[in-house]
């Protein structure tokens, strides 16, 4: 079994030392807890609601500054840790992305391919497919946020092996129904029964600069089912098999990737 944890904090924007400090604070304490798996909110290290572009590279570090070294060195033991961060990329354009951390240094970094609404007056969008990290517990795939609204997305990383596919969130807050779930955690459900892949959603919480947040942050199961949501803890901790998922027959005629019918879509 592997213990998946997510952690919402809540970053200042434009802060890069503060938030670099709660980073470090919150890695070091989660996995010392005992989390082998512990995802954080998507631009974790710079805050989201930007007023300008100087304030987002004022934010924004290469993937392979000291300060992602501190984040890995603070790690305690075999976890591996999933975060965002603002990325000054090599041709000076400015990622949302997300780095895959163990104790030892970079495992995999990933550009987030559809930007939400004003991320696309601050950043470039990705062009690289999302990475399938093989590590201890299993193969980690991720993506970030509003890449989960793609079914071709999560289908095509499920394909490519993932058992977990963690994903740093900003999720802006909308009225729900009643009796509803944020229609987020509703499509990590769906994404996830229809893969027969777990998915970690972890969201920020705060206020920031008058948006509020979702705090949605959840755990699902490779079967779609919700095994842990964060609620007023801002922690979402599950122990689940991510080996068990690779299985895709669901019945003894139905195998969920041999199905598929590529000749028609």
């Amino acid at each position: 079994m592997t213990r998946i944890v997510c952690r919402q904090i809540a970053p200042r924007v434009g802060d890069l030392a503060a938030n670099h400090e709660r980073m470090l604070r919150t890695i070091a304490e989660a996995t010392a807890a005992g989390a082998d798996i512990l995802v954080l909110p998507e631009l974790a290290s710079s805050g989201y609601v930007f007023a300008s572009r100087t304030e987002v590279d004022t934010c924004a570090i290469p993937s392979r500054d000291p300060l992602i070294a501190a984040w890995s060195a603070a790690i305690q033991g075999p976890s591996v840790v999933v975060c965002g961060y603002a990325e000054r990329g090599d041709d000076g354009a400015v990622y949302n992305s997300a780095v895959v951390l163990d104790s030892g240094g970079v495992l995999a970094d990933y550009r987030k391919a559809h930007l939400w609404d004003r991320e696309k007056l601050f950043f470039t969008p990705g062009t690289g497919r999302p990475p399938v990290v093989e590590t201890r517990f299993g193969r980690i795939g991720v993506l970030i946020c509003y890449d989960l609204e793609f079914p071709e997305y999560t289908r095509r990383i499920a394909l490519d092996g993932a058992d977990l596919i963690a994903v740093p969130t900003n999720w802006p807050h909308v009225r729900v129904p009643e009796g509803e779930r944020p229609p987020e955690v509703v499509i990590a459900q769906a994404a996830a029964r229809v893969n027969r892949v777990t998915i970690a959603c972890c969201d920020r919480t705060g206020t920031e600069r008058g948006q509020r947040w979702t705090e949605g942050t959840a755990i699902v199961d490779h079967n779609g089912w919700i095994v842990s949501a964060a609620g007023g803890s801002h922690v979402a901790s599950a122990e689940t098999d991510l080996i068990e998922g690779r299985d895709k027959a669901i019945t003894p005629r139905n195998h969920l990737f041999a199905d598929r019918r590529t000749d028609l879509y």
